[in-house]
């Protein structure tokens, strides 16, 4: 039986910009736009009794449910944007790992393809080329032997092939090239992010004074932070606009640690999930790229014992900061949602509701479980139990 797109959703309660609202008529364009927003709306009908959210966002995922960004199929980023929505998502960001230039671009080609057909499920924002330049001392789950120097003409082709869907870019800043091409990525209109990388404060500073972005998964992929020597974490924590990613598991970062980013950055600290195709599946062996690793009671491993990306999902991770910071639902929500809309630059149709904005929502029911989630107007996931 076909489901009908809503034209509007009555919901008992809504988190709008100015929070919490109470009894909210939400009202759809046929363009997949939020054309009204109405508070306290006296409807015929009661409201359902579900709770109204801006779709979560994940910069850096990638894959679940089986699925790589790297498998180059059409089918298997459509199992992860259909998981994610399963889970809330209502838009991602497709990422890569280091592995032979040939597989890199064969990914890239398939994210853009993924963008211009659409997906039956989260909105594919494009790539995030996470690898291959980093440096061996930081370098987790990325092959050592694929590791190599940022190239200008390397940068030139896979941009050209990407035909504007490259989005962000994660690069070691203690190579040569990598502060010349820093504000040259950055002309390009491309995201910059430094991490698994061995650089410390100072480097780390320069590298964000050049224009960098922000920092890969704080705390993980970099040196820590010391009294002496404030390494990569100290810059993100003190550089303002600084974007730093989290991974709010409870395996990668401590629970004090994630107060402390959070205290620190403020609006700056962005969810992720750097979920990979283990996410959302049993305990067993996988590959991410071209690692074998290994997933033991929801934590993945190298064969050598790093950590390797994770089987998080954004919902769950907006749970485990809530708890960790001692923060409301809705305070910790906008750590998934607003802040990364915000940082992706795609504020202005994502990131929260409001009218001329995308209808990109999360549905939650009993227990704050997501219950639906909308994607540009459209069902990406519904539990038919709860309507």
């Amino acid at each position: 039986m076909k489901i009908n797109n809503p034209e509007r959703l009555y919901v008992r309660r809504a988190l709008l910009p100015t929070g919490w609202a109470e009894n909210v008529l939400l009202v759809f364009n046929a363009d997949g736009r939020i054309e009204a927003v109405e508070r306290e709306a006296n409807g015929a009908s009661p409201p359902l009794p579900l709770t109204a959210m801006p779709a979560l966002i994940d910069g850096h995922i990638h894959g679940a449910a089986g699925a790589d960004v790297m498998d180059d199929s059409p089918q298997g980023l459509a199992t992860i944007a259909g998981f994610l929505a399963e889970h809330g998502v209502g838009a991602f960001l497709a990422t890569t790992v280091t592995a032979e230039h040939a597989d890199i671009e064969r990914a890239l080609r398939q994210v853009k393809a993924g963008q211009q057909h659409g997906l039956a499920g989260a909105e594919l924002l494009g790539s995030y080329l996470e690898g291959p330049f980093f440096t061996a001392r930081h370098k987790g789950a990325h092959p050592e032997r694929l590791l190599h120097e940022p190239q200008k003409t390397l940068l030139e082709r896979w941009i050209a092939l990407a035909q504007g869907s490259l989005h962000s870019v994660a690069l070691a800043p203690e190579y040569d090239a990598s502060m010349a091409l820093i504000p040259w990525l950055k002309a390009h209109g491309i995201r910059v992010m430094i991490g698994h990388s061995n650089a410390g404060y100072d480097l780390a500073c320069q590298a964000l004074a050049q224009g960098a972005d922000g920092v890969v998964h704080c705390y993980n992929g970099m040196n820590g932070l010391h009294h002496r020597e404030p390494g990569m974490v100290g810059a993100a924590l003190t550089t303002a606009d600084c974007q730093v990613e989290l991974i709010a598991d409870g395996h990668h970062v401590h629970p004090a640690a994630m107060r402390i980013a959070r205290r620190c950055c403020g609006e700056r600290l962005l969810l992720i999930s750097d979920a990979m195709r283990a996410a959302g599946m049993p305990a067993g062996d996988y590959m991410l790229g071209e690692e074998p690793v290994h997933m033991r009671e929801g934590i993945v491993r190298t064969e050598e014992g790093s950590l390797a990306g994770s089987v998080l999902t954004l919902d769950r991770a907006v749970d485990v900061l809530a708890r960790a910071c001692d923060i409301s639902l809705a305070q910790a929500w906008l750590h998934g949602s607003l802040y990364p809309a915000r940082a992706l630059g795609i504020a202005d149709r994502l990131g929260s509701i409001e009218a001329g904005k995308q209808a990109s929502l999360t549905l939650l029911g009993a227990q704050d479980a997501v219950a639906a989630t909308l994607v540009k107007g459209a069902w990406a996931y519904r539990n038919e139990m709860l309507f």
